[in-house]
């Protein structure tokens, strides 16, 4: 421990009450009142208006993005002068593609005059992102009786700001605008910036604009009645030269960038069900997913959320790969695979690095260059390593593939002497957190607001902290220890990480558990007082099983209470505790990836009629919500009858672990389990929710074979049917 004392005492010191919130997301634009269109394609996302344009302005998140770069900020089409009404603005249901469908208003000359009726003229916008660019096509009609003259004038701009001062940091210096490079096709925006790198954007036109500036170009089209006309623009990324015409392009890349979805959401089981609302819901969240996915060299990644987090974030990936191990396990592998080519292999105070550590956040973008934000390659949260660990415990159990686990091995070795030699910091048996310098996260489970860790009068806990649903990740890996020694011939490794997760198991209780609170304390603070707090991190205990079987009862009736279950879910704090505020990210929101992780804690004791009130809560939320989709969080304001939730105003949307919490409370609803070695899947008293008479599971990949199943409610019973089976795979049923 010795290596590390320097360490901890920094991060003791530097553990007191805040100020000000630490890398906030300023509310002066509420994504909600904007309900942006996102786009993603591997390190390239794009936020747009339903008109589809992108509007700059103070606070604007608007504009195409690409390796934490804003490459565009503005985006404005007009017809002969006026902004065009909507129509419609839809995202295929693979959001493959936006289309925005318009529509000119009564245009005016310059006396006042009525010159062109409005829905005379319609145009359509089709875009897409794929490889580095921005794809769209500009369909424009004319449905007069007469010929029209149409003028089309798209406005853009680029600001290159990196992303962080588009959510808010200011910054002392920026770099240069390089001078616009103008052609009779295309432009080309540059900047350079404080880390000596070049950023450009290059836009495309075709047809050749008859006016062409460096930030509008003008078509003027004679349309005769019926008559329609095309313009293809190409927005690439650090493209210094366009591969070939804009209008060729459009249709090679609209075709790969479906292919590609199709071939990556194909590994997933599909699921149909009674209800054709949650059908929108399940269809959302698996398009969600596969266009968040990113493919890097060690396999698919989830990205964690658009606009603020679109890179590889640890905590989330795995708690995402976690959720969807039974409908796609290579998700999880690509997570473990990336992971584990990202760890840690030094102690470095600035990035919050110990060797063996797990990434937090990757960062690409100039502030983070240049050191400006500390999250370049992050290594400050605490969860990240352990969740690592019983990930790869989890997967093994899922998919028994031992070659992968075996070439993981150094890494989970390290892994499991970091929760030892640095996560442990004082030597009690637990694993606390504290940032090693002035720049980390004050917080780092994933509750990481400066102030969602405090003790019963709101004071806000001193450090290293020992946060509840940390100890629980613990016994998670220490039992995921056991599975993997077990599996490569190792059992006396096996046999002392098991006396170890019995040892933690008795500690936790013992020093967490609160009679008087019903339920698990928050966390311990720095001089190991027990933060006295009813909160959803208890859940986490039953997610891995730490919670003794006679602890579960009551901490399922403290988290499915008045004050913390709100109706949409479960409170991430109750209304009871003294910094509760149904409006703040941590302190009362309510998380739908959270709400997940319990359900499938109260599955494991066997209260399904509580999961499924989560999975009914959270559903009922959804079919509020436009698309479908459930966002990062939401406000933990009560329900009430015939009214939708409470949008938190900065709430991600897509998120990756949102998207993944209906498909992982269907899992937790059906008990669904697998045994790639026997070849069995089970469904262990399986619990259908009110809204769902019938979940038919399609392509249920086991080993080299595959079931489809019918689940089926019948009376209080549930039934479950082989509807279709490839390779020698039994389905086993336990009621």
């Amino acid at each position: 421990m010795s290596n590390i004392s320097a360490g901890i005492d920094a991060a003791t010191a530097s553990l007191r009450p805040a100020a000000v919130a630490q890398f906030f997301i300023p509310a002066a634009a509420s994504l909600q009142e904007r309900r942006p269109r996102t786009l993603k394609h591997g390190d390239t996302f794009a936020v747009f208006d339903y008109n589809g344009d992108a509007l700059s302005g103070p606070g604007s998140p608007e504009g195409l993005y690409h390796r934490d770069t804003r490459y565009l900020s503005h985006l404005y089409l007009t017809i002969n002068g006026q902004r065009p009404m909507l129509l419609s603005s839809t995202l295929r249901d693979d959001n493959a593609t936006l289309t925005c469908d318009l529509t000119n208003p009564d245009l005016f000359d310059d006396r006042g005059k009525l010159v062109m009726g409005h829905d005379l003229i319609h145009l359509r916008r089709s875009r897409f992102l794929w490889n580095d660019r921005c794809y769209e096509r500009v369909a424009v009609r004319n449905y007069d009786e007469r010929r029209q003259h149409v003028r089309i004038q798209i406005a853009f701009q680029a600001d290159f700001a990196d992303l962080f001062e588009v959510r808010g940091t200011a910054r002392a210096k920026r770099g240069r605008d390089l001078p616009a490079v103008i052609e009779p096709a295309c432009i080309l925006l540059s900047y350079i910036g404080l880390d000596d790198r070049k950023r450009s954007t290059r836009l495309s036109f075709v047809p050749e604009p008859p006016e062409i500036r460096s930030d509008l170009v003008t078509y003027d089209f004679e349309l005769d009645p019926h008559e329609s006309r095309s313009l293809f623009i190409t927005i690439g990324c650090d493209q210094t030269s366009a591969d070939q015409p804009a209008h060729y392009s459009f249709f090679l890349a609209l075709r790969d960038a479906r292919r590609a979805l199709r071939a990556s959401s194909s590994r997933a089981a599909l699921i149909a069900t009674s209800n054709e609302i949650f059908n929108e819901v399940s269809r959302r969240s698996v398009s969600d997913l596969y266009m968040l996915m990113t493919d890097t060299a060690e396999g698919p990644y989830p990205y964690a959320g658009i606009p603020w987090f679109s890179t590889v974030f640890g905590r989330d990936a795995l708690i995402t790969a976690h959720q969807t191990l039974w409908l796609d396990p290579e998700i999880a592998r690509g997570v473990l695979c990336h992971l584990a080519a990202n760890q840690a292999a030094n102690i470095d105070p600035a990035s919050d690095a110990e060797p063996g550590k797990i990434l937090h956040e990757v960062r690409y973008g100039e502030m983070a260059e240049l050191g400006e934000v500390p999250f370049r390659r992050y290594y400050g949260s605490v969860d990240s390593t352990p969740l690592f660990v019983m990930l790869a415990g989890d997967y093994l159990k899922r998919t028994s593939d031992l070659a992968t686990i075996e070439r993981l091995m150094p890494h989970i070795e390290a892994a499991l002497t970091w929760i030892d030699e640095y996560g442990d910091r004082d030597g009690d048996g637990f694993v606390e957190y504290g940032r090693l310098t002035e720049e980390g996260l004050i917080n780092q489970a994933w509750k990481d607001s400066h102030d969602s860790v405090f003790h019963a009068d709101g004071t806000l806990a001193r450090g290293p902290i020992a946060i509840a649903e940390v100890q629980a990740y613990v016994y998670g890996a220490w039992l995921s220890a056991v599975e993997i020694f077990r599996r490569i011939g190792k059992p006396e490794r096996a046999a002392s990480f098991l006396a170890r997760a019995e040892r933690l198991r008795r500690a936790f209780d013992i020093s967490f558990f609160d009679e008087e609170l019903g339920t698990y304390v928050l966390a311990l603070d720095g001089d190991k007082r027990p933060c006295r707090v009813r909160s959803s991190n208890a859940g986490h205990a039953l997610f891995t099983g730490i919670a003794y079987p006679e602890r579960a009862a009551q901490i399922a009736r403290t988290l499915m209470s008045a004050s913390s279950f709100c109706g949409w879910g479960i409170r991430t704090i109750p209304s009871t505790e003294a910094r509760y505020n149904p409006m703040s990210y941590h302190n009362g929101s309510v998380w739908p990836h959270d709400n997940a992780m319990i359900a499938s804690g109260l599955a494991r004791y066997g209260h399904r009629a509580e999961a499924a009130r989560i999975f009914e809560g959270l559903f009922a939320a959804a079919s509020y919500i436009e698309l479908r989709r459930l966002p990062e969080l939401l406000c933990g304001m009560p329900r009430q009858r015939a009214r939708g939730p409470t949008f938190y105003p900065v709430a991600c949307s897509p998120q990756a672990w949102a998207a993944a919490a209906p498909l992982s409370l269907l899992q937790s609803c059906l008990g669904l389990d697998f045994d790639p070695d026997g070849m069995q899947i089970s469904f262990n008293l399986p619990r259908l929710p009110s809204f769902l008479h019938e979940v038919i599971l399609r392509r249920l990949w086991i080993g080299n074979g595959s079931v489809d199943v019918a689940v089926r409610g019948s009376g209080r019973q549930v039934v479950v049917d082989v509807i279709d089976r490839q390779g020698n795979v039994q389905v086993l049923t336990a009621a």
